[in-house]
């Protein structure tokens, strides 16, 4: 036998439609094609050589592609080796082609049902009776409509547990929206609670500062009760650095910061060098140039200026005996006088002795007992205070003994001396009675004129109050009308803006509803149409296929062996020729765009030739320029040297 001769298959060229292939599954999902590559061919076209300067362009850019045979953790499809199915056989592993790794892959129970149920249709499509039997098409149809039935209530099922799974998500979508929003809520709580607190503190901090201000007000005028007029003292003032004339009070009309550049001063002589040279030349010597001496020292000294330790001991000695003379001189005041009455504290009552109830006559004695020689035990502490109050004071009570025993005569002179003592205090008492009653009467009319000008003054002050009060009513009164004229025509806008939109949305409303309506009767009718179409293509397919399969079991029972061999013959023309035009067309195709291709490579090529051949000559003279500047720098160089 000759030697077969096998042409090159061209399996990334023009024959490269004939390695994609679809595997027969009897699923509907889209199973990506299975593509076999052969190893690529040298390139035709090379390219000049290069300098090694220049590192080589590649004319084509490759993908780079994970291999088929690594088995990692990093993998993202396992390696799956390439199989060869024997003829007129479908394994049923083949079925399983469209579970990948991480999509059904380790399989679970879904999947484990899945191929079940596959298996239970390809036995029950074993079982169904064959379409050239005319006598059981009728079985086969009720067969496939029961197990359409089947498939549409599995289906059902499939979609009620979907639908189940997506109502628990949404559940737990809202109990986590819900959470969301309660804790929204708490933060606005939280915020607006901070903000009450602050405001709280604040108006606590001012309620505080108010109060301290009354207090102070009321301080300043417990200092003052009778409303005498004092004058001002102004050594007091000036000497007290918290007065009204180093720190006036705004409050009382008086602003320090205003006007305070009239109290710069612009001198000549201040403000230039010249004028304070010149004011310098006009100071004396001794304020210039001071002369200091020292003071003479009244201590004993050493040579060399530093104090005897005997010196100091004695100066000591002597403060500390001229300050126990001075505390042993000192005279102690006599306590003035009372202005004003002062209340006597009252002792607070003692509180009263519990008492029990007694329940037996018994206990009431005991209790009786008890309370008698508590009082014994009393009267007995008060007899010993007594007793030892009478011992320390017992000299006293002698001294008293005995100037009651004095004789007769010295009683009478002590008792007219008494007289005379009580006359002159009845004088004095007299005096002091007329004067307070001559400083009474100067006093009510000091004061009864006094109340006079102090009346007339507060009823001013007063109406003054009213005056400005009633101005300040009126223009609050004038503010608040004005606010309420424009809030009312702001809800009049407001008012006539909701009219508007209300107007709006009703049209909207009515618009949707009259196209509810429309596109619902629309649907009644296109839905009514195609039932009706649909019926009545069925029941001429049915009428059409039966006329059909009449006409074709007849041509069957009278075909003769030529007549089959015509449609053979047929079929081999309508099938194969068209095949062997359509390769003829696709051939002539692509060598028409094969010279445009060419045409385009070549013109791509040498236009990158002539840019890299321009790259390095320009480099080269690059180089040889500077190999010129060299030796011109050097001999600068020598020429500066």
């Amino acid at each position: 036998m000759p030697k077969k001769v096998y042409e090159d298959p061209e399996v990334t060229g023009k024959n490269r439609y004939k390695y994609f292939d679809r595997p027969f599954l009897p699923f509907h999902q889209q199973i990506p094609l299975n593509v076999v590559y052969a190893a690529t061919k040298a390139e035709s076209y090379t390219f000049p050589p290069t300098s090694a300067k220049f590192l080589p362009i590649p004319s084509k850019s490759t993908v780079g592609t994970q291999t088929d045979y690594r088995d990692a953790d990093v993998q993202t499809d396992p390696y799956s080796p390439e199989y060869v199915i024997c003829q007129d056989s479908i394994p049923e592993l083949l079925t399983l082609a469209t579970l990948t790794w991480g999509r059904g892959l380790p399989a679970g129970q879904a999947e484990v049902e899945m191929i079940e149920r596959a298996r239970e249709k390809r036995a029950w499509e074993a079982t169904l009776p064959p379409l050239s039997d005319a006598s059981q098409l009728e079985k086969r149809r009720r067969m496939m409509n029961a197990m359409e039935r089947k498939e549409w209530a599995f289906r059902e099922q499939e979609i009620e547990k979907l639908q189940e799974i997506r109502l628990e998500v949404l559940k737990e979508l809202l109990r986590k929206r819900e959470e969301n929003q309660n804790e929204v809520n708490m933060r606005h709580l939280n915020a607006q609670w901070s903000k009450l607190q602050e405001a709280k503190e604040a108006k606590m901090a001012q309620i505080q500062r108010s109060y301290v201000s009354a207090i102070r007000k009321l301080i300043g005028k417990g200092k003052n009760i009778e409303g005498k007029l004092e004058r001002r003292n102004i050594i007091k003032d000036y000497s007290d650095y918290a007065s009204q004339v180093y720190g006036p009070l705004s409050r009382l009309g008086r602003f320090p910061d205003n006007n305070s550049e009239d109290f710069v001063v612009k001198n000549h002589y201040l403000n230039t060098y010249e004028g304070l040279v010149e004011l310098e030349s006009c100071l004396p010597d001794f304020v210039t140039q001071p002369r200091i001496r020292p003071p003479k020292l009244k201590v004993v000294t050493t040579k060399s200026g530093f104090l005897k330790t005997t010196a100091r001991f004695d100066c000591e000695l002597a403060e500390v005996h001229q300050a126990l003379l001075d505390k042993k001189n000192k005279v102690h005041e006599a306590k003035k006088p009372l202005r004003f009455l002062q209340r006597n504290p009252i002792p607070q009552p003692r509180l009263p002795t519990p008492t029990l109830q007694m329940s037996s006559n018994e206990e009431e004695d005991i209790e009786m007992a008890v309370i008698y020689l508590q009082k014994l035990l009393r009267g007995r502490v008060v007899q010993n205070m007594m007793f030892e109050g009478k011992e320390k004071r017992l000299e006293l009570i002698q001294e008293l003994r005995t100037s009651h025993a004095l004789q007769d005569d010295d009683k009478l002179v002590k008792k007219a001396e008494k007289q005379v003592t009580l006359a002159l205090q009845r004088q004095r008492n007299l005096h002091e009675h007329k004067v307070s009653l001559v400083e009474n009467h100067l006093a009510g009319l000091e004061g009864r004129a006094l109340a006079d000008m102090f009346d007339f003054l507060s009823k001013e002050l007063v109406r003054l109050q009213e005056e400005r009060r009633i101005h300040a009513f009126a223009m609050l009164a004038e503010r608040q009308r004005r606010m309420r004229e424009a809030e009312e025509s702001g809800r009049r806008q407001v008012e006539k803006r909701r009219l508007r939109e209300e107007d709006q949305i009703f049209k909207e409303v009515i618009k949707v509803h009259q196209s509810t309506v429309s596109s619902y009767l629309e649907d009644i009718i296109l839905n009514a149409e195609e039932n009706t179409a649909e019926e009545q293509a069925r029941a001429e397919i049915e009428k059409m296929a039966e006329e059909i399969n009449d006409i074709a079991y007849e041509m069957e029972s009278r075909r003769t062996y030529l007549q089959s061999e015509e449609i053979v013959a047929e079929l081999v023309y309508s099938f194969l020729i068209p095949e062997v035009q359509k390769d003829f067309v696709k051939e002539k195709v692509r060598n028409a765009q094969r010279k445009h291709i060419l045409a385009a490579h070549q013109i791509i090529h040498r236009h990158t030739e002539t840019m890299v051949q321009k790259r390095a000559t320009e480099q080269q003279q690059d180089e040889v320029s500077d190999a010129d500047m060299l030796p011109e720098e050097e001999t600068q160089n020598e020429e500066d040297s």
